[in-house]
């Protein structure tokens, strides 16, 4: 026997297959949080080396979002926001370039902290 749904618990499904196929699409995205604070002395350097690496990263094929933060308490602390389409985008960007030329020097001029996220309930 077919149960047979019309108005509200129809919509409710259809919703949550609307829901769902979001969320699948969503997953494949990659998100990276970067928490880099400058050696003494060395917060010049950072920045450079970090604004160096704004413009060619927004410039892949799937990176969706390269944001470059300076802590408002501790102007040596900054914060690179990344969102990538899926691991391949990253893996592209780790295999670039400009990431390696960042890779080169970034333990000479700071502390670093990256947490590479998967998306629960993003917009």
């Amino acid at each position: 026997m077919r149960t047979r749904m019309t108005g509200g618990a129809l919509r409710s499904r259809l919703a949550d297959a609307a829901h769902l196929t979001r969320n699948n699409n969503m997953s494949r995205h990659v998100k990276i949080i970067a928490i880099l604070a400058a050696r003494p002395g060395k917060v010049e350097q950072l920045r450079t080396l970090l604004d160096g690496m704004v413009s060619p990263s927004r410039n892949e094929p799937g990176n969706l979002r390269y944001d470059l933060w300076q802590d408002q308490t501790d102007p040596a602390r900054f914060v690179l926001d990344e969102l990538y389409a899926d691991s391949e985008a990253l893996a592209a960007h780790r295999a670039s370039a400009h990431f390696h030329n960042y890779l080169s020097a970034i333990n000479d001029l700071a502390e670093r902290t990256a947490l590479v996220l998967d998306p629960i309930a993003a917009a």
